[in-house]
C-alpha cells in the first residue's frame, strides 16, 4: 500500500490508493468478480456484520473501485470517498444518506440542469424542502437558512455562466446554522481547487468528466469524513448505484494525467476566450479567467487555474446559436465535457432543456447561449473551427 507523506498531487495522482497483491502488478488490476470466497463460515458472518475487514460483495466492497476511492480522497485531501454509477448517483447518495423529511436543502440555481431536476422532482416527494438562491448573493443564502436546513449545495464555477463563490464564507455561514457546504468540484477537480481545504465538508464529483478526461466511462464519486461517507455506503450497499471495477479502473488512468490535462486545458480556455472576446460576432463571453468577469479576483484567491469551460452570447437568438453550433467541423456537438475532444452545446436545449423558462431565466440559460469545453487539440485549429461557425451568422 502507498503511503501518504506529504507529497505532491500529481505524486499522489499516479500512486495513491494503489495496492498489490501477490503477485505484484505494476498497473492497478481489475477486479471482475461479483462476490468473494470466505476461509469459513465464521469468517463469512464476520465479514458481513462489519466485524472483521475484507471484501463482502462488489456492489460495495471492490478492491479496483476502493484503490479509486482512496485516490481521489487523497487528492480532495478528504478523509475517505465513495465511488457511484454516475455523477448524478454520487448526489442522489449523498441526500439519501444525510437527509429526512423536513430537512431543507439551500442549492445554488446555476447548477446542472439535472441536479436541479433532483431536487424539485424527486427529493420534494421525500418531504425535502429546497430553496433556490443566486450563487453569488451571499445574502440570499443568509436570508434562506433556517433550523432545518442540512446542506448548502453549490457549484463553483458554474455550469455554464462560470460564476463563483467564496468557499470558505459559505462554509461558515453554513456552519453557523449547523449545515454542512457540498461542491461540486466537476469544473475544476482537484488539480485547480481544493473546496475541503477552504472549509466545505462535502465534495462530489461526476467522474465522467475531466476525472476520466476522455469521455470513456460513467461514474461519480463523493468525498468528505470518514462517518459521513460510512453512511453512503450503507446507501450503496441497499440501494446499488454502485461504479463497476472496470470504470474505476479507467478513472485510475485517468487520474494519472490529471494535472497535465488541467494544465493544457486552462491554457487553451483562456487563449480562445479572450480571442472570442474581441470577436465581433461575440455579444460576450463567461469566463473567470477574463479580468472582465466580476469574479474573476475571488477565482483568481482560491482556485490554481480558470479551467476548461466557459460560455458566450451571441446576437439572434436560438437560430443563431445554432447556426454557429452546427457550422463548426471539430468541436463535437455532445452535451459532455471534459474531454480531451472539444464539446459545444447549446445549453437551454439540451442541459437544462427540461427547466421552464422562468428558471432559465433565473438561471441566465437565455436562447443565445452557447457552451464550450476546451479540449486538447491544437489551440489554432479550435478558433480557426469557431471562427468557422461564427461566419455563419455572416
Amino acid at each position: 500500500m502507498f503511503e501518504d507523506d506529504g507529497y505532491a498531487l500529481e505524486t499522489l495522482a499516479v500512486r495513491a490508493g494503489q495496492s498489490r497483491s501477490a503477485e505484484g502488478e505494476h498497473a492497478e488490476p481489475i477486479y471482475t468478480t461479483s462476490s468473494y470466497v470466505f476461509p469459513s463460515a465464521a469468517e463469512a458472518a464476520a465479514r458481513f456484520s462489519g466485524d472483521s475487514p475484507g471484501n463482502v460483495y462488489s456492489r460495495y466492497t471492490n478492491p479496483t473501485v476502493r484503490m479509486f476511492e482512496e485516490r481521489i480522497a487523497a487528492l480532495e485531501g478528504g478523509e475517505a470517498a465513495v465511488a457511484t454509477s454516475s455523477g448524478m448517483a454520487a448526489i442522489l447518495s449523498l441526500c439519501m444518506a444525510t437527509l429526512k423529511s423536513g430537512d431543507k436543502v439551500i442549492c445554488s440555481r446555476s447548477v446542472f440542469g439535472t441536479t436541479t431536476a433532483l431536487f424539485t422532482r424527486y427529493m420534494v416527494k421525500f418531504g425535502v424542502k429546497v430553496s433556490f438562491v443566486e450563487l453569488t448573493d451571499f445574502q440570499a443564502w443568509q436570508d434562506a437558512l433556517d433550523g432545518d436546513t442540512k446542506l448548502l449545495f453549490m457549484e463553483t464555477p458554474s455550469n455554464p455562466l462560470c460564476e463563483v463563490a467564496d468557499i470558505r464564507a459559505m462554509a461558515d455561514l453554513a456552519h453557523s446554522a449547523g449545515a454542512q457546504l457540498v461542491v461540486d468540484n466537476c469544473f475544476c477537480t482537484p488539480a485547480l481547487q481544493r473546496p475541503l481545504d477552504l472549509g466545505a465538508d462535502i465534495v462530489v464529483h461526476s467522474a465522467t468528466k475531466f476525472l476520466d478526461g476522455q469521455g470513456r466511462c460513467l461514474g461519480g464519486v463523493v468525498v468528505g469524513k470518514q462517518e459521513l461517507m460510512d453512511e453512503v455506503v450503507i446507501f450503496l450497499r441497499t440501494c446499488g448505484p454502485s461504479l463497476s471495477p472496470f470504470n474505476a479502473w479507467v478513472f485510475l488512468k485517468g487520474l494519472e494525467t490529471l494535472s497535465l490535462r488541467m494544465r493544457a486545458h486552462c491554457t487553451s480556455a483562456l487563449d480562445i476566450a479572450w480571442w472570442l472576446n474581441e470577436h465581433v460576432q461575440v455579444e460576450k463571453v463567461n469566463y473567470v479567467g477574463l479580468p472582465s468577469h466580476p469574479n474573476h479576483q475571488l477565482a483568481a484567491a482560491q482556485q490554481s487555474g480558470f479551467g476548461a469551460v466557459f460560455s458566450f452570447t451571441v446576437p439572434g437568438g436560438r437560430e443563431a446559436a445554432w447556426k454557429v453550433v452546427d457550422a463548426c467541423k471539430i468541436f463535437s456537438v455532445t452535451a459532455n465535457l471534459g474531454d480531451a475532444k472539444s464539446t459545444i452545446v447549446h445549453p437551454a436545449t439540451t442541459t437544462h432543456g427540461r427547466l421552464s423558462d422562468e428558471d432559465k431565466e433565473k438561471a441566465g440559460i437565455t436562447e443565445n447561449l452557447i457552451r464550450v469545453s476546451v479540449g486538447l487539440e491544437n489551440v489554432e485549429d479550435l478558433k480557426a473551427d469557431l471562427a468557422r461557425g461564427l461566419s455563419a451568422l455572416v
